[in-house]
C-alpha cells in the first residue's frame, strides 16, 4: 500500500508551491496541503486533513486502495487516491490492484467495471447515485433491438455504460482509445460498419479519424461536454490570447473543431507535460485543470469551469463512510457479469 504522506515528504512540486500559498508550519499534514492550497483555504484544511488522516487508518486497517478518476475534487485527487487517471488507465490498474477492498472515487459505472476485473474484491462505491448521463442514456434492449436492425454488425460500446449494456456488447471502448479499437476490430471481423454507442459526439469526432469505417452513433451525450460551444472557444481566445485550447473528444465535433488538440484526459495531461504551452485550457470537466496543475505551476490553466454533479457526490465524508461501513457494495449478477468483463478484456487485449 502506498502511504501518501511519506511519498509527498520528497515530493519536488512543494517547492513550487507560491509563498502565499505554503501551508502553515501549524497546520495538519501541511505536505498534503501543500498539494490542494490553491484550492482549499487554510481555515477549511484542518477538518478535510482530519477526513484524509483517518481514510488513510481505514485503508491500513481493511488493505483497501483508492482509484481516483481525472474529475475528481482536488481535495480527494491529490491526497486519499492511490492511483489516478482516465477510465482507460483506471479499468487497467484495477486488473492489478493488489488490496483487498477497492474504493472507487469516480462514478457508479467505473466502479462497476472494477468489480467485473476483480470478482473476487470487494467494490466500493461511496455514493450509488453517482451515474452518468451517457450510462443512462442506452439500455440492454436497446442493443438487443439495434443487433436486430443491423444484424452482424459488431457493437463497440463506450466505457461510460451499465455493466448490462457491455453484456450486449462485442468490445468496449474509451475515449483513450477508441481509434484503435475500432480499426481492431473493423480488421478482426472483416467489416466496415460498426455499432459504435451510446455516445454520439464521440462517434462522430472518431468517424473524422477512420473515414475508411461507418460508424453507426447513438443519440447519448455527456451533460458536461455537451455544454460548451464554439462560441465559447472563440471567447476564450479573444479573452486569453496565445491560450492553447485541449478539448474532450465527447465535445460537439463542431468545439473539437475549434481546438488545437483533442484527446482523452490522459492525452490531455500528456500534451501539456510534452508541449509545455504557456497558457492553456481543457475542455472538460473542471477539476481536471485542478489536478492537472498541480504538476505544472508554470503553467496559466484558464478553467472555464463546467462540473460534473455526479462526480461531485463522491467526498471525503463519503470515502469515509464507505470504509466504515464497507458499503455501499457493488454487485454485478455473474450471468452478465460473464459477458460484460468479456467486452472490457477484449478492449485491454488491444494495445
Amino acid at each position: 500500500m502506498l502511504d501518501i504522506t511519506a511519498a509527498l515528504r520528497e515530493d519536488p512540486r512543494a517547492d513550487h508551491v507560491p509563498a502565499a500559498a505554503r501551508a502553515d508550519g501549524n497546520l495538519p499534514l501541511p505536505h498534503l496541503y501543500e498539494r490542494v492550497a490553491r484550492h482549499v483555504t487554510p481555515a477549511e484544511w484542518p477538518l478535510i486533513a482530519r477526513e484524509v488522516e483517518a481514510i488513510e487508518r481505514l485503508k491500513r486497517t481493511h488493505n483497501a486502495v483508492i482509484l481516483g478518476h481525472n474529475y475528481q475534487a482536488p481535495e480527494i485527487f491529490n491526497t486519499v487516491a492511490d492511483i489516478v487517471g482516465d477510465s482507460l488507465a483506471l479499468a487497467r490498474e484495477a486488473v492489478n490492484v493488489d488490496a483487498d477492498i477497492i474504493v472507487m472515487a469516480g462514478v457508479h459505472f467505473m466502479a462497476e467495471t472494477a468489480k467485473l476485473l476483480n470478482p473476487s474484491k470487494t467494490v466500493l462505491i461511496p455514493d450509488a447515485t453517482a451515474g452518468c448521463s451517457l450510462a443512462e442514456s442506452i439500455t440492454a434492449a436497446d442493443i438487443r433491438l439495434l443487433k436486430q436492425l443491423y444484424p452482424g454488425v459488431p457493437v463497440v460500446t463506450y466505457v461510460n455504460t451499465s455493466a448490462e449494456v457491455k453484456a450486449e456488447s462485442d468490445y468496449c471502448c474509451t475515449s483513450g482509445n477508441a481509434v484503435k479499437v475500432v480499426r481492431a476490430v473493423a480488421k478482426e471481423r472483416g467489416v466496415d460498419r460498426i455499432l459504435m454507442l451510446p455516445d454520439e459526439y464521440l462517434a462522430r469526432n472518431v468517424q473524422k479519424e477512420v473515414p475508411e469505417i461507418e460508424l453507426i452513433a447513438w443519440k447519448g451525450h455527456c451533460e458536461v461536454h455537451e455544454r460548451f460551444t464554439p462560441q465559447d472557444i472563440r471567447d476564450l481566445r479573444e479573452a486569453h490570447p496565445g491560450v492553447v485550447v485541449l478539448a474532450h473528444p465527447e465535445c460537439p465535433p463542431e468545439v473539437v473543431a475549434e481546438a488545437d488538440y483533442a484527446g482523452s484526459t490522459a492525452g490531455m495531461s500528456d500534451y501539456v507535460r510534452d508541449e509545455k504551452p504557456g497558457r492553456v485550457v481543457l475542455i472538460t470537466e473542471c477539476s481536471m485543470a485542478d489536478n492537472v496543475s498541480v504538476q505544472y505551476p508554470d503553467i496559466e490553466f484558464v478553467r472555464p469551469c463546467n462540473l460534473c454533479p455526479h462526480m461531485r457526490r463522491i467526498t471525503l465524508s463519503a470515502i469515509r463512510r464507505s470504509l466504515e461501513t464497507m458499503t455501499q457494495q457493488v454487485e454485478i449478477d455473474p450471468a452478465i457479469a460473464d459477458r460484460a468483463r468479456a467486452s472490457v478484456e477484449r478492449m485491454l487485449a488491444i494495445r
